[in-house]
């Protein structure tokens, strides 16, 4: 099936081309996204009349994009979720979440313009791009943890599996010092013993 951009489409084309795409491609997403549209002659025809109109609209959005993503790039945004101590999440953090993440923050960022670099399952740092433009994306980072003091560690740059061994290396010393405290007292107790004086009983067979 033949379509004419109208936007420039990742490894697709630029607006203006006429392309070869499969018919449910077109169908489901070029067509209704108004990314394209069928390369009938009335269609291309209409496309060359506008041209000068969709190149200027284009560059204004894209003007306006980069603008956005001078703001946006590289913002971090706390994502609060239940894990198990490994750091496995309970579940996963999805676009939509960056998306209200973002939102929440002042941004205007929809779902669909989010793209995951990966499945998010586990607590830490997690790059993310958004796409503000057909020409111009960035990237974003979503600091996924089980609190905010937790999100704050890992922004310093701590991941979970340290911030457990902290934590463990903290329980291990308060036990030693619990020991070492208990020893000081049982060290104590017999120093006392030791310098109690006893006083002999007197002799029954002593003068009265």
């Amino acid at each position: 099936m033949q379509v004419i951009l109208l936007e420039r489409v990742a490894k697709l084309g630029q607006m203006g081309d006429v392309v070869d795409v499969k018919p449910g491609y077109a169908r489901n997403y070029l067509l209704p996204q108004g990314k394209a549209q069928n390369a009938t002659e009335a269609n291309i025809a209409g496309f060359e009349a506008r041209k000068a109109q969709l190149e200027a609209q284009n560059l204004e959005t894209k003007k306006e994009a980069a603008a956005m993503a001078e703001r946006l790039g590289g913002q971090q945004f706390i994502v609060i979720r239940s894990a198990s101590d490994s750091g496995a999440l309970y579940g996963s953090v999805t676009t939509r979440d960056a998306a209200e993440a973002a939102t929440e923050a002042g941004f205007t960022v929809g779902r669909n313009q989010v793209v995951l670099q990966r499945p998010v399952k586990d607590l830490g740092l997690h790059p993310m791009t958004v796409v503000l433009h057909p020409e111009v994306s960035c990237e974003i980072v979503m600091n996924v943890a089980r609190s905010t003091e937790e999100a704050e560690l890992q922004a310093s740059g701590k991941s979970i599996q340290e911030l457990a061994a902290e934590e463990e290396a903290a329980a291990e010393f308060e036990i030693a010092e619990l020991f070492d405290d208990l020893g000081s007292a049982a060290a104590d107790d017999d120093d006392m013993a030791d310098n109690i004086v006893t006083t002999p009983e007197s002799d029954a067979s002593d003068e009265a």
